[in-house]
């Protein structure tokens, strides 16, 4: 059986729908589990109950400062060690992402899976399409980001959940390996011309001060790491490409630019969505 932690999230979500649609036995883990799930809790070690499980899918619990994410996956590794889980499937970051603020956690997770003894499997993921497309502004009917010129290989969620499960469905082929999965590079000047509208670039420390005084819900490790996404972005850090998803998936990869506009288009003023609801640049 594969185990898929992060089971309420995004990618672990749509991890296990796609297992399950391969009619391959899985299970999902949470803090806060649904029908057909374990409680699997982090924080909690007594409940890191990995029985069972041949196959486990570590979904990054990045929500939090680096050291507490770290303990995590230590804690959990240590319990599969104990459980005799057969194989670690980690959801790890771009290579080319090694500068970003959250990249230590990931790199640390790394090592710790090399250093389990246990076969592993890590998939440096890209920056999700959806992500990209959230962090656009709109200011005056234009789009703004603090990217400039700089382009993302983007990649869609979907895409990231589809590798995932055909790694974890037949690990042995990927024993020892680190897959890239990196998608298409995209701008939000392209995302801005798809909707028709401008693209205005602020400065980096302009987008410092938005997030530090204009966003009061970000958790105190937040500013850093989207201003070190910006930058990254912006200086051309993360437009690198590989064929790795597309491999693991066995088709082209979804158009990440397509999911970005439709990400962005849908927080944009009421004015513009009616505007693009009547046909404009559709």
């Amino acid at each position: 059986m594969i185990l898929v932690t992060g089971a309420n999230g995004n990618l672990g979500s749509a991890t296990l729908a796609a297992l399950r649609a391969r009619g391959v036995a899985a299970t999902g883990g949470s803090r806060t589990p649904g029908e057909g799930t374990r409680r699997l809790d982090f924080d909690d070690h007594g409940s890191l109950d990995l029985a069972g499980a041949s196959t486990l899918v570590l979904v990054s619990a990045g929500y939090a400062e680096d050291d507490r994410v770290v303990a995590r996956h230590a804690a959990v590794l240590e319990a599969a060690v104990r459980d005799g889980v057969g194989h670690v499937v980690y959801t790890s970051l771009t290579t080319a992402g090694d500068h970003l603020g959250f990249a230590p956690a990931h790199r640390a997770t790394e090592r710790l899976v090399r250093a389990s003894g246990l076969p592993w499997t890590i998939l440096r993921n890209g920056l999700y399409a959806e992500l990209f497309g959230g962090l656009l502004a709109w200011a005056d009917g234009a789009v703004v980001s603090p990217f400039g010129e700089g382009a993302l290989a983007a990649v869609v969620r979907e895409d990231l959940a589809e590798a995932a499960a055909t790694v974890a469905a037949d690990p042995t082929g990927h024993d020892g390996r680190v897959h890239d999965l990196v998608g298409r590079p995209i701008t939000a000047g392209q995302v801005a011309d798809r909707l028709g509208v401008p693209h205005r670039t602020i400065g980096l420390g302009e987008y410092r001060r938005r997030l530090l005084e204009e966003t009061p819900s970000l958790l105190p490790f937040q500013p850093p790491m989207l201003a070190s996404i910006a930058t990254g972005i912006r200086h051309g850090f993360l437009a690198g490409t590989s064929t790795d998803l597309a491999d693991l998936l066995g088709r082209p990869p979804r158009d990440p630019l397509a999911t970005a506009v439709a990400v962005a288009a849908a927080t944009r003023p009421a004015v513009l969505a009616q505007a693009v609801g009547q046909g404009h640049h559709q």
